[in-house]
């Protein structure tokens, strides 16, 4: 049996048992919303306007468009969003500062409480608010991170969420084109190509959450079925008043 107190039991788990993905950065939630974005956007574009009978050129050139303003869209969308959530944060802590400032005491009394509802003891408690509020900056990030839920120290890059968001919407809505871009005509082609991008798309996003793949792979199939047959049935229904 190892011995608990020898030196390797003293090392970082994470160099030896475990460890974990990164689910600050804002990179996995950007790129599978964007691909998944991509696909199911222009899947259901295509059957839109395939419906309606337009032409092999005009699906393409109709994909197309909707590729560029989607991953344009896509990307500033996210720099925007993760930029005002992390002003957000800045402005929480910047409130909390001041609070630090005016009022030492009663903010390490709050941490105290804070720490005796996980379960220390008062006497621990109050021992460990004080030497938290030894050093101001982890006494801030401390007091943020109970209260918010958040790390102030570990904000997501809304360059990282915008570049993901593009360069996966952009491969996501190019999957159901490529059967036209290789010369079909056939809307069911295309449509079944889209499916297998989403089969995809799910199964690969699950491999990160650790949950079977195919219930991922099944999931995003039924949701752009859902919006693939809406527009379908728009499209269908223009196109018969068209003609």
């Amino acid at each position: 049996m190892p011995d608990p107190l020898a030196p390797s039991h003293f090392r970082d788990p994470h160099d030896y048992d475990h460890s974990h993905s990164d689910v600050s950065g804002g990179w996995l939630r950007a790129a599978v919303f964007g691909a998944m974005d991509g696909l199911v956007t222009n899947i259901a574009l295509i059957a839109g306007i395939g419906a309606a009978g337009a032409s092999r050129d005009t699906i393409i050139i109709t994909g197309l468009a909707g590729l560029v303003a989607g991953a344009f869209s896509m990307a500033l969308g996210e720099y925007t969003s993760v930029t005002t959530q992390n002003e957000q944060v800045d402005k929480e802590a910047a409130v909390e500062r001041s609070a630090l400032t005016r009022n030492p005491v009663g903010e390490m009394r709050e941490l105290s409480g804070m720490f005796q509802e996980m379960g220390m003891s008062s006497e621990t408690a109050a021992k460990a608010a004080e030497e938290v509020h030894g050093n101001p900056d982890r006494a801030l990030r401390v007091h943020v991170t109970q209260e918010l839920g958040v790390d102030p120290d570990s904000k997501p890059s809304p360059w990282i969420a915008a570049i993901s968001s593009f360069v996966m919407f952009s491969i996501g809505a190019i999957v159901p084109l490529l059967s036209f871009l290789f010369g079909s005509s056939s809307l069911g082609l295309g449509l079944g190509v889209g499916g297998v991008g989403l089969l995809v798309a799910g199964a690969f996003a699950a491999h990160f959450t650790g949950k079977a793949w195919w219930r991922g792979a099944i999931r995003q199939l039924i949701f752009g079925a859902i919006a693939v047959a809406a527009t379908y049935l728009v499209g269908h229904l223009l196109g018969v008043n068209g003609a």
